[in-house]
């Protein structure tokens, strides 16, 4: 049997077949989670269906939750989930461990979550923030577009 062993992720891959072990899945990501931990992704997920419709898909090490863009990802990790929620404005809160600016309208919060109960306000509240900033944005007059000019008349 010819093939070999990713030596990044240890997967066994087939002589022929295409391999990216950046491509994962929810359940790898999640499967050896502590229970306390798990239950907070869980509660997460679920947190985050009931906002609306939406693509959640695993990337790399992070699960995203996506609308036109992504508005929040976790990362699962041994002893906590890394939620990194994107805002458009800064949250001065101690559940917040870092802010990085993203882009002109977002900014980063990384938020980390050791237990489920830790899943409520307000880190529930800034979640459905980031998931109807796309329609804020949208909403927000844009820049006033340059009117032509009125050609000047001419005297007689």
């Amino acid at each position: 049997m010819a093939g070999r062993e990713c030596y990044h992720c240890k997967e066994w891959i087939e002589q022929g077949e295409a391999h990216d072990c950046w491509t994962t899945t929810e359940g790898a990501l999640t499967a050896d989670l502590p229970d306390e931990v798990r239950e907070a992704w869980e509660r997460i997920r679920e947190t985050a269906i009931d906002f609306g419709e939406q693509r959640i898909y695993a990337s790399g090490t992070a699960i995203m939750f996506s609308r036109e863009s992504c508005y929040f990802f976790v990362r699962p990790r041994r002893r906590d989930l890394q939620v990194c929620i994107f805002l458009g404005r800064a949250i001065r809160s101690p559940l917040v461990r870092r802010i990085e600016r993203k882009s002109k309208t977002k900014l980063v919060h990384i938020v980390h979550i050791t237990h489920s109960d830790q899943v409520e306000g307000p880190i529930t509240d800034w979640l459905r923030e980031a998931y109807e900033l796309p329609d804020k944005l949208a909403r927000k007059p844009g820049r006033k577009s340059k009117k032509a000019r009125p050609e000047k008349k001419q005297r007689s």
